[in-house]
């Protein structure tokens, strides 16, 4: 089939334009390029393409004029209505006014609309006219003006839409295009949270069918915009992180998601895309979006989810059936429906209906409440835990509202009055039902005094001696191992249900309160039937008439079994702990006076030729801590000197006992002549085999007065310090493991010769130790210390002593040898 066309005349199925209307540009149509673009073109193939384009330019540039018409028809019907003419005249009124404007019919139109309307489209297209007339006068008017043609252009588009899905083409194309957006997206809100995804434009099918369908509490762009009252603005949604339709084609894209509403009920989000980065919006462009926003809200009004049923009835339910749904419930409820202004926005509810269970926190009657405004019958709502934004929220999104003891405040009489209430709040149809239940105080200071005497194990009672009738609580069925429906004990029986050695104490418990009428308590074993005895405590106190008479005996019993078994024990633990303290306080005493017996603080100077010999001994500060340190210095038969100093490991009276064992085992060993090694090595035996494997440290030296020498050993002591020409340091140290480790082991030995003036110190560790510092640190300061010889060596052992930095609180022993 071929396709002739007739120049001067259109093809079949354009529609002819009116020369009156301006038709809105069209895209040129590019000229075949020559060559063998130009031959592609011209073939069959090339010419079906070339007239489709054609034919889609001009039925869409058929679509704006229609639009265009539709609007400019209605600007005519205004000016009938306003200059009382006919069509036609208004027709001719209306071109002349235009052409007296310069501006174009469909121009001209729209400002005879926004006159007429005073709607929010209106608003918003003069304040964008306002706006750019003042920036820049010529250039800005005609953009405005354009501006209002789109946005009266897509108000129209949508109107004549068949289905969201023709509105969000007429909303991309009219309106968003121009302003950058590639895509646009109206989602529908189901009363659970869902989204369902009504119409698109921009995106591909694939993608739309991807995302027909958001659940609840999915965050989502659209979910956001949906929360925020002002809507959301995304300069990029790689900033953001949040999942939309279409992400992965324009990742780095700005987003804005508004909420379409009317009337203070959100029915949807309008969400359009943008391929770049959106800088942040003037005002007027976010107005002619919410403008839109709003628009879609209409739409979505009749919106039919999928399977047919609608979203929600368009009208307000029966009222009958929700105030018989009120009526029915048996927690206080109110039914609100929205209160709207002239301009049709949310201002407050009305208190449509109070059911027969309502109790105001005022204590106002119903008739009060019934009928009048939310906000002046509880003004305070609107601040106190953001109550009225609540209610409006789920109004506007039909997302249930619930809380627990939410403090409710009512004005009266200039007078705050507040209640604790649980709140329920929820959208049916057009109305909210608000529930609350107002803690009744009384009954639930009944409930904490009920936990209380249960977690106290406290049981109460009321006796009337007049009538003889006793009341008992649950509590004290329990305690007495009786069951509720067994008659309760009378107080005159009380000594039957007591131990027997506890007589005494219920008979003057008695007395004090029947025959004195004084209040009374006593303290006494409860025997019950089952076998098990309880320690009780009783308070009771008389009731009187006005002439004195005895009325009524009421108190409470307390077990308090636990009490008494913690005191009995706790007293155990202090008798044993008295003795463990006195046992141990003797030990620590016998273990300080054998050692002050073997090693006074003070020892007898020894009488060697050329050769001054001082000791000292510091016991440790506190009893408890008295250690194993020990010391020697004593001349053999031979004449040489023996000199020791020894720590044996741990505090008390083992340790002392072992240094006993220890001490004197070296003394014995030294008469046989042998060296320093040598005796090391039979004192690890001792260690070893006869003290209960103890182990202890050790440094032992024979001095020779003839030849001024010294031969020494060590078993992992500390080494000697020798003192020369006011400079001390330790000696070189020689192999030894500490006594009593192992069964046998071998002592290496150093000879030392000395001069004249030399002074060599032996110690234990309780001289340096410190708990925060190192042995080599320790031993540095005693080096310094040492280095300053005083002009006898009992002052220079003194001073040692003096300023010893050790924090242990452990025993010292120093020997000081001085030659010459």
């Amino acid at each position: 089939m071929s396709i002739t066309e007739h120049p001067g005349e259109p093809h079949r199925g354009e529609p002819r334009l009116d020369p009156s209307v301006p038709s809105p540009p069209s895209a040129p149509v590019p000229s075949a390029p020559a060559g063998p673009a130009g031959v592609a073109a011209a073939s069959p193939v090339g010419r079906l393409a070339a007239t489709v384009d054609r034919l889609s330019r001009e039925v869409r540039a058929a679509q704006a004029e229609a639009e265009g018409r539709a609007l400019i028809e209605l600007a005519k019907g205004i000016l009938v209505e306003r200059l009382q003419c006919g069509p036609s005249q208004a027709a001719r009124q209306l071109a002349e006014l235009a052409e007296q404007a310069g501006t174009t019919q469909l121009e001209f139109a729209v400002e005879v609309i926004n006159q007429a309307a005073r709607d929010r489209m209106s608003e918003v297209t003069d304040a964008f006219l306002a706006a750019t007339r003042a920036v820049a006068e010529a250039r800005a008017e005609a953009e405005s003006e354009s501006a209002a043609v789109r946005l009266r252009a897509a108000e129209s588009g949508a109107l004549a839409a068949d289905d969201t899905q023709a509105v969000a083409a007429s909303l991309l194309e009219q309106a968003l295009r121009p302003l950058g957006a590639t895509a646009v997206a109206i989602w529908a809100a189901g009363a659970d949270g869902s989204l369902t995804l009504a119409g698109s434009a921009g995106f591909s099918p694939a993608e739309a069918a991807r995302w027909h369908y958001v659940p609840p509490d999915v965050a989502t762009v659209a979910r956001c915009g949906l929360t925020e009252r002002d809507g959301l603005w995304i300069t990029s949604l790689a900033e953001t992180g949040l999942p939309s339709v279409g992400r992965h084609h324009h990742p780095e894209g700005g987003r804005a998601a508004v909420p379409a509403g009317t009337g203070g009920r959100v029915h949807g989000v309008l969400e359009i895309a943008w391929p770049a980065p959106l800088p942040e919006q003037p005002p007027q462009i976010v107005r002619q979006v919410e403008a839109l926003a709003e628009l879609c809200a209409h739409t979505l009004e009749t919106y039919t989810m999928p399977g047919g049923a609608a979203r929600e009835p368009r009208v307000l339910p029966d009222a009958a059936e929700l105030m018989d749904l009120a009526d029915g419930l048996h927690d206080p409820a109110l039914v609100l429906v929205p209160h709207l202004d002239g301009s049709g926005n949310l201002v407050d509810f009305r208190i449509q209906h109070v059911n027969g269970r309502f109790l105001d926190p005022a204590g106002r009657p119903r008739a009060m409440v019934n009928g009048s405004l939310l906000l002046e019958a509880y003004p305070m709502a609107a601040g106190q835990s953001e109550l009225f934004q609540r209610i409006e929220r789920v109004y506007a999104t039909g997302e249930p509202f619930r809380a627990r003891r939410m403090n409710l405040t009512a004005l009266v009489d200039q007078v705050p009055l507040s209640a604790v209430a649980d709140i329920s709040v929820s959208r049916h149809g057009s109305s909210v039902l608000f529930i609350w239940r107002i803690e009744d105080e009384a009954a639930r200071l009944a409930s904490l005094l009920q936990h209380a005497q249960r977690l106290g194990r406290i049981g109460g009672f009321e006796e009337n001696l007049l009538t003889g009738d006793i009341t008992w609580n649950e509590q004290l069925f329990d305690l007495y191992g009786r069951p509720t429906s067994a008659a309760p004990v009378r107080l005159e029986e009380l000594p039957a249900h007591a131990h027997p050695d506890d007589g005494v104490t219920i008979r003057r418990f008695l007395r004090t309160l029947l025959h004195h009428r004084r209040p009374a308590s006593a303290a006494f074993r409860l025997q019950r039937p089952d076998g098990v005895t309880r320690h009780i405590r009783l308070v009771a106190e008389p009731v009187l008439d006005s002439d004195d008479r005895l009325l009524t005996v009421r108190g409470a019993y307390q077990d308090i079994s636990a009490q008494h078994w913690t005191e009995v024990a706790l007293a155990a633990t202090r008798d044993q702990l008295a003795h463990t303290e006195q046992h141990a306080s003797e030990r620590d005493r016998l273990a300080l006076q054998l050692q002050h017996a073997i090693m006074p603080p003070t020892h007898a100077p020894l009488q060697v030729p050329d050769l001054s010999v001082a000791v000292r001994y510091r016991p440790a500060e506190a009893e408890q801590l008295v250690g194993g340190d020990w010391y020697d210095a004593v001349v053999l038969p031979t004449g040489r000197v023996l000199l020791c100093v020894g720590d044996v490991a741990g505090h008390g009276i083992e340790a002392a006992t072992s240094m006993v064992v220890l001490r004197n085992a070296l003394r014995g060993l030294a008469v046989t002549g042998a060296g320093p090694g040598q005796l090391l090595s039979w004192l690890n035996i001792v260690a070893h085999h006869l003290t209960g494997a103890v182990t202890a440290t050790a440094v032992c030296g024979l001095y020779d007065p003839d030849r001024n020498t010294l031969r020494w050993a060590r078993a992992g002591h500390l080494p000697p310090v020798l003192v020369r020409d006011s400079k001390a340091a330790p000696l070189p140290l020689v192999g030894g493991m500490l006594l009593g480790a192992v069964p046998e082991a071998s002592y290496e030995e150093a000879e030392l010769q000395l001069a004249d003036g030399d002074t060599l110190l032996m110690y234990t560790d309780g001289l340096i130790e410190r708990r925060d510092r190192s042995v080599e640190e320790s031993l540095t300061h005693l080096l310094s210390t040492a280095s300053t010889a005083p002009s006898t060596l009992d002052q220079q052992l003194d001073r040692l002593l003096t300023y010893s930095r050790s924090d242990t609180d452990d025993d010292t022993c120093i020997i000081g040898i001085r030659v010459g």
